[in-house]
């Protein structure tokens, strides 16, 4: 099924070569796996280079490398199996809790692009998830909604997916959880605080 991706596949997992250009002090870079990558990296953009802000650097790099890897994992051990990517897991599970949506809205909450939604609304119409019809107060405007194939799809590929999300909360305690929602919850709310861009 032609699905707008969710990972990228080649590293997302964490598991991928970094750059084979070798560390200063003659590590190649073979021999590095991420982690140890983003030392080496923290390491000679300060003393190379002359960038300080260490600590940030391996926020946004540890931050960015999570999100992947968690992203990786669940396309591919619930959705992928399913016949379906993460993409379209996004869509169709706002479309499930908050439809009917038009399209833009649905982008909104998804975080996907109107042009992604709109190809991606398609084949799931053609696959018999997904509804595509006019609203009732405005004819023009286009609203989505899950079939009944498609909530009872939903029911079932979420069961697996919760399942799969205890295990990764579990490694936290549920103090720490809470902790990190906290703090993620922070650092979005405060985007506004510079120039960021995102999708709207």
């Amino acid at each position: 099924m032609a699905e707008e991706s969710g990972a990228d596949a080649d590293d997302a997992d964490g598991t991928g070569s970094a750059d084979d250009t070798g560390g200063a002090d003659g590590t190649e870079g073979a021999e590095l796996d991420f982690w140890s990558f983003v030392e080496l990296a923290g390491q000679r953009l300060a003393e190379e280079y002359g960038f300080g802000n260490r600590r940030a650097t391996r926020l946004l790099l540890t931050l960015n490398r999570a999100s992947m890897i968690v992203t990786y994992d669940l396309e591919s051990a619930v959705h992928r199996p399913r016949g379906h990517s993460w993409a379209a897991f996004r869509l169709l599970f706002v479309t499930w809790l908050a439809g009917p949506l038009e399209p833009g809205r649905a982008a909104t909450l998804a975080g996907m692009s109107r042009a992604a939604v709109s190809n991606l609304a398609k084949t799931l119409v053609a696959g018999g998830l997904l509804l595509r019809g006019p609203a009732e107060h405005d004819g023009r405007s286009v609203l989505m909604s899950l079939t009944g194939a498609g909530r009872r799809a939903m029911l079932e590929v979420f069961q697996a997916q919760n399942d799969r999300e205890r295990q990764w909360a579990g490694v936290l305690t549920e103090a720490e959880q809470d902790i990190l929602i906290l703090l993620l919850d922070k650092l979005i709310a405060n985007r506004d605080q510079f120039d960021v861009r995102e999708r709207t």
